[in-house]
């Protein structure tokens, strides 16, 4: 993303809005809003297709030591779209999960120890005191908003993200955008991480799709009727 203000669906903010939003902002608290203390710039690409990469940054709060929950914008700007979710859990978390569930979590290893995963304005040192933990997670993340095909709001499904596992997958020109815009080098951030270490038992082989493409489909079903389940009454579908 260029930084630029985005192109979204609707009439400019009025000021009566902004006055409204102003007032409600000293009265109300944020409490899960105030928990987020860490960004990170990384790209994620669409679970049933590689050629579609995006830049995500991921705004994070950990919910303890082996859970973080983190929002998704397609850019760190004040005029940023929210576009997706993210959840990271500790290696020992995604162990315990069930082998139908593991595909849809992605391995952080690759994209921590190349250098294309990085916190903005952090010095080195400091952020791969974190990353020492990172690069041995695992991630789930589905994004709403399809903003690389133009979409003035979100359209369709959730769609199922994955992150990138081995050199050669991202693309040449979205890396150096990235590299240019906030003055990193994701080649001299990989050579100062060649001491981190992945997965203690190394990356599943059910993480990442399994090594398949996964699509989010939707289908119709039958529509459970609510607690009063006796009552013929009450509709099962409402339009």
């Amino acid at each position: 993303m260029s930084g630029q203000h985005p192109d979204v669906a609707g009439e400019p903010t009025q000021t009566g809005t902004a006055l409204l939003e102003t007032a409600t902002a000293a009265i109300q608290g944020f409490g899960p809003i105030n928990q987020i203390h860490q960004h990170f710039c990384a790209f994620h690409f669409y679970g049933d297709d590689m050629t579609r990469q995006v830049e995500a940054h991921h705004f994070c709060a950990h919910l303890n030591e082996e859970v973080r929950q983190c929002l998704i914008y397609d850019s760190p700007t004040s005029d940023a779209r929210l576009i997706g979710i993210e959840y990271v859990v500790s290696e020992n978390l995604f162990m315990t999960l069930p082998d139908s569930e593991k595909p849809l979590w992605h391995s952080h290893e690759y994209e921590v120890k190349s250098g294309m995963l990085f916190m903005p304005g952090i010095p080195g040192p400091i952020e791969r005191k974190d990353l020492e933990k990172l690069v041995k997670t695992y991630g789930k993340t589905y994004h709403f908003w399809q903003v690389d095909r133009g979409d003035a709001i979100p359209l369709g499904l959730p769609q199922l993200m994955m992150a990138f596992t081995r050199d050669g997958q991202l693309y040449d020109h979205l890396a150096k955008d990235v590299e240019k815009r906030f003055g990193v080098s994701f080649e001299e951030e990989r050579a100062k991480r060649a001491y981190l270490k992945g997965p203690d038992h190394g990356v599943h082989p059910r993480a990442n799709g399994g090594g398949k493409g996964q699509k989010t489909v939707l289908r119709e079903t039958d529509c459970k009727p609510g607690t009063h389940a006796h009552d013929t009454s009450v509709p099962r579908v409402f339009v």
